[in-house]
């Protein structure tokens, strides 16, 4: 094994493809966000209808994450790689041509199932045909894909909506797919290590109940008023049975689906947990963004893309830096770093105003991408350096099913906050608009608003709901940094690991 990554021909090749493959998928979990309205209008869907569109894409994708493994140990990564790029782009074409929302629907679900197993089989070829000493840089690399296809799917997908259709969301997949495909039908490696063992169908089924229970409870819990409603409470009663039958099933069980013997592995398992944070960190950042640009400061979906756009350009900057520096110091120096400037470019965050230019938005986030950058490069190298290369299957495809429920938690109760804390702003702030305080007086009114018509008072309601929202925003921009801040101690859990320190 040692000498294996000596033997790969045209390395260049097969990092390229594996690049593209990976950036076709991670592209694919936001840039349909903004074409909703299109779709919805253009299939005569509902609200709540055409969300499926994207829930069914993210349920399908985490479910297969953990199969990833599984069928990669059995049938050998190249095949289920190049399996998984055709059925990607096959179901990326169907969702093109759809002309029903049912029919979308389910071509989204065959397309998150051809395209889980793409990031995580990425990371382990990428491990498996480096040397030990430049996995730092792999990982940099791999890093690129992953972050920047959800930082820039919501501007090239608003990009293709505008001067297109909503179809070439899905179009766009097709030229990327098959130059993918066919750079890693000529490269990746043939002859491959495979285990044949027996598929653990209860623990596959437990997990799987868990994580698409709990999918379906984070994504429609703001909508129908979280526990409140029978169906968010059946459903995280299933995401606790199932968790709880899983870890049960695998820590009896002669072969469980996930190996426990994993989690042995220190450094991989408090990576695991700082996947977890990025993961909120990063989506709500990701999900919160256009919401405040559009919304609060009435920028056109092209401006928000623009203006969010240098984000993506802090992560290469990150990203490179670190890959270059992981071998020669502490991965743990590098996390450091990326925590601290990622809780910074919060702190920027929650000084946002009503009133303030592009300018705060851009620099908050190139520093943001910075952080993110090099604490992904460094968790991603030090996670596996230390793991036995046949875990590395299963590793990869846990790794990223943990960092997917983090993003799912970390949208869903930011989402939650920002909705919840405009409510209760609007309140506060309505109560004190009186004749007798000076900034509810119709006289130092009049400029802006006509307090004595009906359209004075909604355009004064909708003044302060917007004072209101920006509030909201702040207050989560505050709490992520708080818990990014909060994530600083447990570095002391990672063993001392430089990437070139033999597994």
């Amino acid at each position: 094994m040692s000498g294996l990554p000596d033997r790969v021909a045209n390395k260049g090749l097969l990092t390229a493809s594996i690049m593209l493959a990976t950036i076709m998928q991670s592209l694919d979990s936001t840039i349909a966000n903004v074409a909703l309205p299109h779709i919805q209008s253009s299939l005569a869907a509902t609200q709540d209808e055409v969300a499926w569109v994207l829930t069914s894409y993210i349920i399908a994708a985490a479910v297969m994450y953990p199969l990833t493994g599984w069928l990669a140990n059995a049938y050998g990564r190249r095949m289920v790689f190049l399996i998984s790029v055709i059925g990607f782009i096959a179901a990326s074409a169907l969702c093109g041509i759809a002309t029903s929302l049912p029919a979308l629907v389910f071509f989204r679900i065959l397309q998150g199932i051809g395209g889980a197993a793409l990031v995580p089989l990425s990371q382990a070829v990428l491990f498996e045909i480096n040397r030990p000493q430049d996995y730092g840089r792999a990982m940099s690399v791999w890093g690129m894909g992953v972050t920047l296809g959800p930082i820039m799917g919501p501007t090239l997908g608003g990009l293709l909506t505008d001067h297109y259709s909503w179809r070439w969301v899905f179009y766009v997949n097709l030229p990327i797919g098959l130059l993918a495909l066919a750079g890693l039908y000529l490269t990746l490696p043939k002859k491959q290590n495979m285990r044949i063992s027996r598929f653990d169908f209860f623990g596959f089924a437990m997990l799987s109940l868990a994580v698409a229970s709990l999918q379906l409870m984070l994504d429609r819990g703001q909508k129908l008023d979280w526990f409140s409603s029978p169906e968010i409470i059946a459903e995280a009663v299933a995401a606790a049975l199932g968790l709880y039958l899983f870890v049960v099933h695998i820590l009896s069980s002669d072969r469980p689906f996930v190996t426990p013997a994993l989690f042995k592995d220190r450094n991989f398992a408090a990576a695991n947990f700082f996947l977890f944070v990025i993961g909120i960190v990063l989506f709500a950042n990701l999900a919160l963004h256009p919401l405040l640009l559009q919304g609060q400061l009435h920028y056109p979906v092209i401006l928000s893309g623009m203006v969010l756009a240098p984000r993506g350009v802090g992560t290469i900057i990150g990203m490179v830096a670190v890959g270059r520096l992981v071998p020669r110091i502490d991965a743990r120096l590098a996390m450091a770093a990326g925590l601290c400037l990622t809780a910074w470019s919060l702190w920027q965050m929650s000084n946002y105003s009503l009133l303030m230019g592009p300018w705060p938005v851009i620099v908050a986030g190139i520093v943001n991408g910075i952080g993110i950058g090099a604490l992904n490069v460094a968790l991603a190298t030090v996670a596996f350096v230390t793991l036995p290369a046949e875990l590395r299957n299963e590793g990869t495809a846990l790794s990223n099913l943990i960092r997917s429920l983090g993003a799912a938690v970390g949208i869903s109760v930011m989402v939650f906050l920002l909705t919840r804390n405009t409510q209760r702003m609007h309140a506060a702030l309505a109560g004190d608009i009186t004749p007798y305080n000076i900034a509810g007086n119709p006289a130092a009114l009049a400029a802006h608003v006509d307090v004595r018509s009906q359209a004075g008072l909604l355009a004064l309601n909708g003044l302060v709901t917007n004072q209101g929202a920006m509030v909201a925003y702040i207050g989560d921009f505050r709490l992520m940094m708080i818990l990014t801040l909060f994530a600083l101690p447990f570095l002391l859990l990672f063993r001392r690991a430089k990437a070139g320190t033999p597994a």
